[in-house]
């Protein structure tokens, strides 16, 4: 994409940040200094250590400046989308070496300026599109002009922006603990009760954290800014924004002010032009409805009882820990489950050819229940089991045709008749809650929803071809060619069985993880099951450290397995 960044804007930058120092770090000070123009004119230089919130109209992108003054300066950038997915760039434009003006007191001439500093694009250090809380982090920085640029191109939205240049004396936002899990500890008809392991920010560190719980029946969140945007749908929640501070002239086309042909094609990069055109000749939408969602924070508390639900509904459960000093949070792994049903237990409807989500207390049952509308030969179920083993049991008219324990991923195949109804009934581990994925069809032939799995999905690492940075593993596949991502993660020397065990959810897709954790994706398959086993040797480990390896294969409709974690570790000296 080409960058927007014309002579001129970036010309004012520079007068700006050598015109002026960069925001002080100290906040009462900054408070005061942000408010006051002659100081503090542009809203687009990014502060040293502070978040920062930001709104975009969609296909119209922001720039974001700020100026590092010295070679092997730490530097760290986290972007937090807040409604809809970003695409963001961060790139380096090195300053002029010679500033004639310094010392002087008085900036240099503004023509002068214009010829010391190019328009070129800079140098490119980081992009990412997506809904997730990212960052670029660097140990050793050189000194220049850095701009990052950021565009939504669904909807208009909110975010956040974060930079420092001290990242290992700041940590402002709170640290999960080994398990961020949420994990559901009772289950009632109208109650649900909740519990996390406390982040070690508040206990070892000391810091001021209260936590938050955000309940919804649409999905979780993965930030506690996507939360409270969802919550602000109201006309508070769209004032326009001050034109100079966090407002550009394109802008305006949101209002009904389209610029002129000239300024049409001047200033764009990661929009199009045609993009913008559709974007100004569009109508105002009204605000929509308000969704079902509530934010309760309940202090240090890390139990907490959610009331007054509506039985048999599905509800999502998110927490986030939040640093009252710096106003900035960090989201635990969040979780769903369904209330009870009222005296009566009913039975879910399951609909051919579509995957429900069921959730199962511990050593609870469920029954689902499948009437297909057209006569049919046979009946695939397909049952996905995310933690541990699960009973199945599935009666056609009354009479038990299945009966068996399922780990894993596992199809079945009944015989059909006319009219026929089918009872499924599933049996919770006594080991903990469950949750499963299960799809009934009487489709026949078409890709199948679920990966083909084989029947051991076991990790395997070569022991002799460790190194001090590397380790070669193996996996088997299948003869149905899927893609197969595999991830890893350091963990410490305390990391074990039991904290394995625990990550062993294998309903959780690639998506669950960060970006910075991916190894590859490659696609896989073998006609000779015999040959069906493929080997990868990752690299650019460290000596002595331990890693948690995880593959995943994903199938054609977008589900996702992974196989058993293997815990690996690379020699401390070669």
């Amino acid at each position: 994409m080409a960058w927007m960044c014309g002579c001129y804007g970036l010309v004012l930058l520079v007068l700006v940040v050598m015109g002026q120092k960069l925001p002080t770090r100290d906040e009462g000070l900054f408070q005061m200094q942000i408010r006051d123009k002659a100081l503090f004119h542009d809203s687009s230089v990014m502060p040293d250590g502070a978040e920062i919130s930001g709104y975009l109209f969609r296909d119209t992108p922001k720039r974001y400046y700020f100026v590092v003054e010295e070679d092997n300066t730490p530097l760290l950038v986290t972007v937090t989308p807040c409604d809809a997915p970003l695409e963001w760039r961060l790139t380096l434009q090195e300053l002029p070496e010679d500033r004639s003006g310094e010392g002087s007191g008085e900036p240099e001439p503004l023509e002068q300026q214009k010829q010391q500093v190019t328009a070129n694009e800079g140098t490119e250090l980081f992009t990412y599109k997506g809904n997730d809380v990212e960052s670029f982090i660097s140990t050793s920085s050189p000194s220049g002009l850095y701009q990052l640029e950021i565009i939504s191109t669904e909807k208009d939205s909110n975010f956040k922006i974060y930079s420092t240049t001290t990242p290992e004396s700041d940590q402002p936002y709170p640290e999960l603990p080994y398990d961020p899990r949420v994990d559901v500890t009772a289950l009632g008809r109208t109650t649900v009760t909740l519990a996390w392991k406390p982040t070690p920010t508040g206990l070892l560190m000391g810091q001021p954290i209260h936590y938050c719980v955000v309940i919804n029946k649409e999905h979780n969140f993965k930030s506690l800014c996507a939360a409270e945007a969802k919550m602000s749908l109201d006309d508070a929640f769209m004032i326009a924004p001050k034109p100079g501070r966090d407002f550009s002239p394109f802008d305006f086309a949101h209002f009904g002010f389209v610029p002129s042909e000239n300024d049409f094609h001047k200033d764009r990069s990661l929009s199009t032009n045609r993009a913008l055109s559709n974007k100004m000749s569009r109508t105002y939408i009204p605000k929509p409805k308000v969704a079902d969602i509530q934010k309760i924070c309940i202090g240090n508390k890390n139990i907490f009882t959610v009331t007054d639900l509506k039985p048999d509904t599905q509800f999502y459960f998110d927490v986030f820990a939040v640093n009252t000093g710096t106003n900035m949070s960090t989201a635990y792994v969040g979780t769903f489950a369904r209330t009870k049903e009222e005296a009566k237990q009913k039975t879910v409807e399951l609909k051919d050819g579509k995957v429900t989500d069921v959730f199962i207390k511990r050593k609870g049952s469920k029954f689902l229940r499948f009437a297909p509308v057209s006569s049919h030969q046979r009946v695939t179920l397909f049952v996905h089991a995310c933690l541990d083993a699960v009973q199945v049991q599935v009666r056609r008219d009354g009479k038990l045709v299945l009966s068996q324990n399922v780990e894993g991923v596992r199809q079945f195949q009944l015989r059909g008749k006319p009219k026929a109804k089918y009872l499924i009934r599933l049996r919770g581990s006594r080991k903990g809650a469950s949750t499963l994925k299960v799809l009934a069809s009487t489709r026949a032939g078409g890709k199948q929803p679920f990966p083909a799995l084989p029947e051991d999905t076991r990790i395997k690492a070569f022991d002799k071809l460790r190194t001090c940075s590397s380790v070669t593993v193996a996996w088997l596949g299948t003869q149905e060619r899927n893609k197969y991502c595999v991830y890893r993660r350091e963990v410490s020397e305390s990391y074990g069985e039991e904290h394995r065990r625990r990550e062993q959810n294998q309903c959780a897709g690639p998506e669950s993880r960060r970006k910075s954790e991916k190894v590859l994706c490659k696609y896989f398959h073998s006609a000779n099951l015999q040959k069906a086993v493929t080997t990868e040797t990752i690299t650019g480990l460290e000596a002595g450290k331990s890693y948690l390896l995880d593959v995943y294969v994903v199938g054609h409709s977008g589900h996702s397995v992974k196989y058993q974690s293997k815990l690996v570790k690379t020699r401390k000296y070669c």
